[in-house]
């Protein structure tokens, strides 16, 4: 009996070390800092492979129309974000276009384009916290991103005035971004959001691609993970919820997946969808995967998302 107590025991530490030396390489895996000094080329390379982005982005450029900013989050974290100017002075229309997970500001000139060469619009794009130009050494799902959006809407304000009207278009964990955002208390210049390919909640998120990548249950890697990450970032993977937050959300919403996406399953958006109330939109793509509706489906997607935004800020 005594030697079977100690070989519990033993066996009890060692599950233990292992389960927390599991919980730290999961996080640092999955949201430590990974910029890299080729992403900004590889960026552009991405876009230019489209000869319209390249001809335009060449134009703003030659205009020195594409412009820097940066802010100071209120825990001294330096922020970065790309704006463009409306091509019409003292136009009152604005877009805040975020980026997804591992990705950066430059990747969402598309969507950019969208806006500002199709309907005119003054455009900002962040970098969130540890992408692109912004600092920070962990990814925040969205969670901490949410609070920094607010300080940049304050930022559409001072650079495109008072009293511009303000979407948020944010793809994959910038869509779960703008999700989370619409959830908090908003100045009245923001009138709708748009949502593309994003997930019902960090943890759900999570679970899935252990289940599916590794075939690991979430417990209890993914309770242990959670709890650390609590410890280390502040928040942790069940309270990080677009779900809860569009809840609260009393603006317009329009909701784009993908029918085939396996990144974030497109059974998240349904459940987004209905937990949404008042005025909203969705738009299931047959065939298409994760991110992939804008360059799939370009003409339509344009067109959608002129439709609906085009509704809220006039």
């Amino acid at each position: 009996m005594k030697y079977l107590k100690r070989g519990l025991l033993i066996s009890f530490l060692a599950f233990s070390v292992l389960l927390i030396v599991g919980s730290v390489f999961m996080l640092d895996f999955s949201l430590k800092s990974n910029v890299k000094p080729t992403d900004e080329a590889d960026a552009y390379a991405y876009l230019f492979k489209h000869e319209y982005l390249r001809q335009w982005v060449d134009s703003l450029r030659s205009a020195h129309a594409l412009r820097d900013t940066f802010i100071v989050a209120s825990d001294g974290t330096k922020l970065h974000a790309m704006y463009i100017q409306s091509p019409s002075p003292h136009f009152d229309k604005s877009a805040l276009v975020i980026h997804g997970y591992t990705n950066n500001s430059i990747r969402m000139l598309m969507i950019g384009y969208l806006y500002n060469k199709g309907m005119g619009y003054n455009v900002l794009l962040p970098d969130l916290r540890a992408h692109g130009k912004s600092e920070g050494k962990y990814i925040q799902m969205g969670w901490k991103d949410r609070l920094d959006i607010l300080r940049w809407i304050d930022v559409v304000k001072s650079r495109f005035g008072d009293s511009t009207k303000v979407v948020i278009h944010g793809i994959s964990m910038g869509a779960a971004t703008t999700m989370m955002t619409s959830g908090e208390k908003l100045q009245g210049n923001v009138k709708c959001f748009v949502e593309d390919c994003g997930y019902t909640s960090v943890w759900d998120e999570f679970a899935y691609k252990l289940k599916k990548e590794y075939h690991l249950p979430a417990f209890p890697l993914l309770y242990t993970t959670s709890f650390y990450a609590n410890l280390k970032l502040g928040w942790n993977f069940k309270e990080a919820s677009p779900l809860d937050q569009i809840k609260k959300c009393k603006l317009p919403m329009f909701f784009i997946h993908g029918g085939d996406d396996t990144y974030v399953p497109t059974s998240m958006v349904y459940k987004l969808y209905e937990a949404k109330k008042g005025i909203k939109r969705i738009w299931v793509i047959p065939g298409v995967t994760h991110a992939q509706a804008y360059w799939d489906h370009t003409a339509e997607y344009t067109t959608k998302v002129k439709s609906f935004v085009s509704q809220y800020i006039n």
